[in-house]
């Protein structure tokens, strides 16, 4: 988590709990939980800002005539370690981006691309740009396999989808390895209840941090969303779109946003699914979303025909047992408070997986923490060998380069609280997390909350569902006012779970009608 627990991508979490229960091995992004590991010899005290991020409004020079006028290489898809090769409809490139936009002509890194050719040539419309979420999803492993649900944009659209910068293929950011984040998932409790739990929790925050800039020291400071919005416009310009065509989701709303307060004039076809808030800071996002989950658990509870409120002390209750004493599993691992809290959250991305939330809590209830940790594991990119992707490492990175918010372990206790009040499920962990990932990061923050006015610009459409555990539903009214009038189209929908495409047949219709044919709907229509 960086500072909030940022929300998977529905696409990403759809596919995660596919076959869950067998040992699926997709990470989710936008996870609420630290990537763990062991201490690196490195004390809260030792981590200090080394560097600055870029300023958004440092004015840099544009790209040389070298990086735009590039030619992609699109060649087959090689098979990322441990997954299988895309099918031969798919090709993939690495486009050329300057490392340090303010000295464009110095140092450069490849930003990994992949893409699916429109199938109607003839009456094609041009590219389609893709952000699944995180920060720190992959677009090149989750455009494939999430595919099928664009086939109708795919018909007049190459679809392509990007590993933004810091993110695996494209100089990802490395900070930790398997054995020290499976060390750290067993011993750091992300809800300290004493001052050893406490200065633990600190100190791994600060040695991650740290094994952070001693791995990929030269990327850190430039993989700010910001950064990731100007390749953006360098990747449209290479693939030869006058505009850019893109549909975001979760973090990719954010990411969105802020390219449209960049670059006004070049954005064509936008649609953001699951909005992040603009206007919330760093707290502003944990309350969101303690909020948000609590909310999805209620309702939840109240499917189940359980009174909300009961059904909440009761988890709260069999948390806090967890956290005397860790469940068994059957693996030699057991189950902790902090994973069986992971374990929770992710069914509540989508109510289709919600009876694999009671299959997981009437377990636990009985002793049994297998399902959970199961869970757990597909959130945090574990798989069944123990290899880890390197998602939580990336969205961190990014998190902390983007915001300048260091909160403190006393700011951290002193919102207990009120975030408990909110949530005693989630709350205590959400309050934690706020100090558990910035607060020794090694290089400074961009902004308290990211700029998304964007005046001048085509219409955005802004989809947000009312029972959207992780973003928010509120959030969506914020961006399409923070976009501006005239911008800022509100879609709302009526439902459960974390983002609304290929789940409303009546969003669905609506996307497609305005990728395709470019009809607006009304701002603030509403899908039931």
């Amino acid at each position: 988590m960086g500072a909030y627990v940022r929300a998977g991508a529905l696409a990403a979490a759809a596919l995660l709990l596919t076959g869950v229960l067998a040992g699926c091995e997709d990470g989710t992004d936008d996870k609420p939980g630290r990537a763990g590991g062991p201490l690196d010899g490195t004390t809260a005290s030792s981590a200090e800002p080394s560097s600055a991020a870029p300023s958004a409004d440092a004015g840099p020079k544009p790209p040389p005539a070298a990086l735009t006028s590039q030619r992609l290489d699109w060649k087959r898809c090689k098979a990322p370690e441990g997954e299988t090769a895309p099918g031969p409809a798919w090709r993939c490139a690495t486009v050329r981006v300057p490392l340090d936009y303010a000295k464009p002509e110095n140092d450069t890194i490849g930003i990994a691309l992949i893409r699916k050719e429109a199938r109607d040539k003839g009456r094609r419309l041009g590219s389609m740009l893709f952000n699944f979420g995180g920060p720190g999803g992959s677009g090149v492993s989750i455009l494939p396999r999430a595919a099928a649900s664009y086939g109708t944009l795919n018909s007049r659209y190459d679809l392509v989808g990007f590993d933004p910068r810091g993110v695996e293929r494209s100089a990802g950011v490395r900070c930790r390895t398997d054995k020290e984040q499976d060390t750290a998932n067993r011993d750091v409790d992300m809800t300290p209840d004493t001052a050893a739990e406490e200065e633990a929790f600190m100190k791994d925050g600060a040695g991650f941090g740290a094994g952070c800039e001693r791995r990929s020291g030269k990327v850190l400071p430039h993989v700010g969303t910001t950064n990731a919005a100007r390749d953006m416009d360098l990747i449209r310009e290479v693939l030869g779109d006058r505009k850019l065509t893109y549909f975001g989701m979760s973090y990719g709303t954010e990411l969105g946003g802020t390219y449209a307060h960049l670059f006004p004039a070049k954005v064509g076809r936008t649609v953001f699914d699951a909005v992040v808030d603009p206007t919330a800071d760093s707290t502003g996002h944990a309350r969101n979303q303690t909020t948000g989950f609590q909310r999805a658990l209620e309702n939840y509870l109240k499917d189940r025909g359980q009174d909300p409120g009961k059904g909440t002390r009761r988890i709260a209750a069999l948390l806090k047992r967890i956290d005397a004493r860790p469940l068994p599993t059957g693996t030699g691992r057991k189950l902790n408070e902090s994973l069986a809290i992971t374990g929770i959250v992710l069914p509540l991305y989508s109510k289709d997986n919600w009876p694999v939330l009671t299959q997981a809590l009437d377990e636990a209830e009985n002793g049994n923490g297998a399902t959970l940790l199961q869970l757990a594991d597909s959130y945090n990119g574990r798989d069944g060998k123990g290899r880890y992707d390197t998602q939580n490492h990336s969205q961190r990175a990014i998190s902390c380069a983007d915001s300048k918010a260091r909160p403190t372990a006393a700011e951290a206790r002193a919102l207990l609280p009120e975030f408990t009040g909110i949530s005693p499920v989630f709350g205590p962990f959400l309050a934690w997390d706020t100090a558990g990932w910035c607060s020794h990061w090694p290089v400074a923050g961009e902004h308290d909350t990211p700029e998304a006015s964007a005046p001048g610009a085509g219409p955005v459409l802004v989809v947000g569902t009312t029972g959207d555990p992780a973003t928010p539903y509120e959030g969506a009214r914020k961006m399409a006012d923070e976009l501006g009038e005239g911008v800022g189209v509100l879609l709302t929908n009526k439902g459960e779970g974390h983002g609304a495409y290929g789940v409303s047949s009546c969003v669905t219709s609506t996307v497609n009608a305005y990728f395709l044919d470019g009809k607006v709907p009304a701002d603030g229509k509403t899908c039931s």
